[in-house]
């Protein structure tokens, strides 16, 4: 009965790591298009000194602050020394959903 348990528990767990690859996988997808949509015209280029998408330097210490405070700061606003973020990029109409996958995304590509 143990090892059938042990059996189930692991099923369990596997399935679980694998819906969690695949929801990642579509919020980078839904991020993806959030970025090329809303935020790309800031992070392609730099305008208003924005950390460039895949720059690693750039995008290092914002990192290392965490997403959940880089989601934050995406969604509310935020003012530092190097630069400043609009709240929602300027787009009003984003989700705090949308922009944590848009930020996930360009954490993604910016590692």
């Amino acid at each position: 009965m143990s090892r059938f348990i042990s059996t189930a528990i692991c099923a369990l767990f596997v399935c679980s790591l694998c819906s969690s690859v695949a929801s990642a996988a579509t919020n980078l997808v839904a991020g993806k298009k959030t970025y090329e949509t809303s935020c790309g015209t800031c992070h392609n280029t730099g305008l208003l000194k924005a950390p460039k998408l895949g720059d690693k330097v750039d995008w290092a210490p914002r990192i290392k602050q965490g997403v959940p405070l880089l989601v934050t700061h995406a969604d509310k606003g935020f003012k530092g020394a190097k630069g400043m973020m609009p709240a929602k990029g300027g787009t009003a109409t984003l989700t705090t959903a949308e922009i944590s996958n848009a930020v996930a995304y360009m954490v993604k590509s910016s590692k």
